[in-house]
């Protein structure tokens, strides 16, 4: 059986999951395939089934060859369900997921009552990229572990380092209309009343998720609000086309940004000219990575043609297969025990943890800006000439968080 399963079915209706071979340890990838989210979702296919060969190349899972199940979800919380009923019936007992928080609250939620009613044959859930913090709070299980930042810690490191800019003047905050956006716009008006009092806050909206093709009109409300800064947790094709419209506008502010540096979102920002004034907080910066790292993007952009969106999906595939190893299985159960509180040196660089309490991974984020790349910098970004630039680094132990999360443990 190869090591990959490359067909994306274009009906959910038409695609079957293959029976579970003996030999093979089945990872479910639950993202968007088609629709808004696509372009995005296909990176994140790419990655890891680069990463699965990587396992591969190494003995596998437990001794299994990895092979990884893409699963159109569209993006959709109902149809997740559907695509995670349909990887349980084949047997497949890993999944993983990252695009869109609504998703991954209803796979939480799905997969405790899964578990609950079919001892055994359980299945654990691994998300890389969606950030509610309710998620490793009062939503949280056992059975589910995150390892990217929730949108708390994000908004805290920003405003941090926005708080000592005193060009910083009237903000105004645009967002998507779900769980996500909600929670980035509630963190950053909290974070900044807190410590940036003088600052306005000149306009406050959200617009449906992945479903505007034209930001015209939202560009035009932030120019005519005089906004010299504009926060956004936007992501996907959200954060390219709003990009893309604020330069077809030559709108001049600066961007405060969880995810500029996805699919589009470079041609976009070279387009507006900004350089240096668009800004990002995630979990790893190409140019300024350890050596190990750039060697492994260099070769990861080489084979698959795009950049490295998902260090954190670097992290989570190492400690799937280090919790295997340590466990001797590839059992769901004994996979979790092993995570909790696992520590490791990020794919970046640094001490990072898997915290028992709540299952949200803690590892240095940093702050980088987007212009013309430094001399000696490696990576350009989409083919601009331009790169992310290290403006500052937010060691592991100072993003903790308190939680309240109660886990109920099987």
């Amino acid at each position: 059986m190869k090591a990959r399963i490359v067909g994306i079915a274009l009906g959910a209706s038409l695609f079957v999951v293959p029976a579970l071979a003996d030999d093979t340890a089945k990872i479910g990838y639950i993202d968007p395939l088609s629709g808004g989210g696509a372009s995005i979702g296909e990176v994140g296919l790419k990655t890891f089934q680069y990463l699965a060969d990587e396992l591969n190349a190494a003995g596998g899972l437990n001794g299994k060859k990895v092979e990884i199940v893409p699963l159109d979800n569209k993006t959709n919380p109902q149809e997740s369900l559907i695509q995670a009923q349909k990887a349980a019936d084949a047997g497949i007992r890993i999944i993983t997921q990252g695009n869109g928080s609504s998703v991954a609250a209803a796979l939480t939620d799905w997969v405790t009552k899964y578990n609950d009613r079919n001892p055994g044959k359980e299945i654990i859930y691994l998300n890389y990229a969606a950030v509610d913090p309710v998620l490793t709070n009062d939503k949280c299980s056992f059975w589910h572990f995150r390892w990217d930042a929730n949108s708390d810690i994000k908004m805290a490191a920003l405003t941090n380092f926005m708080k000592d800019r005193p060009n910083i003047k009237k903000v105004y905050l645009i967002d998507q209309d779900y769980s996500f956006g909600q929670a980035v716009r509630k963190a950053a008006r909290a974070m900044l009343t807190e410590k940036r009092p003088d600052i306005e806050i000149v306009g406050d909206e959200v617009h449906p998720l992945l479903k505007v093709t034209d930001f015209s009109p939202y560009i035009a409300k932030i120019k005519a609000s005089g906004a010299d800064t504009v926060i956004t947790g936007n992501w996907g094709q959200d954060i390219a086309l709003l990009l893309k419209a604020a330069a077809d506008a030559g709108l001049q502010t600066d961007w405060y940004t969880y995810y500029a540096g996805g699919a589009g979102g470079p041609t976009a920002i070279k387009q507006t000219g900004l350089s240096h004034r668009v800004f990002q907080i995630n979990e790893g910066v190409p140019n300024s990575a350890p050596e190990s790292a750039q060697k492994w993007e260099a070769d990861f952009r080489a084979k698959e043609g795009v950049a490295l969106f998902y260090p954190r999906a670097v992290n989570e595939m190492r400690m799937l297969a280090k919790a295997s190893a340590l466990a001797k299985s590839d059992d769901p159960k004994a996979i979790a025990d092993k995570l909790e509180g696992m520590t490791v040196t990020a794919f970046d660089g640094g001490d990072a943890t898997m915290r028992k309490d709540d299952h949200q991974f803690f590892q240095d984020i940093y702050i980088s800006s987007f212009g013309p790349l430094d001399p000696g910098a490696k990576f350009d970004e989409e083919g601009t000439g331009w790169g992310w630039k290290t403006l500052g680094i937010v060691k592991a132990n100072d993003t903790v968080l308190p939680t309240t999360c109660k886990m109920e443990r099987p």
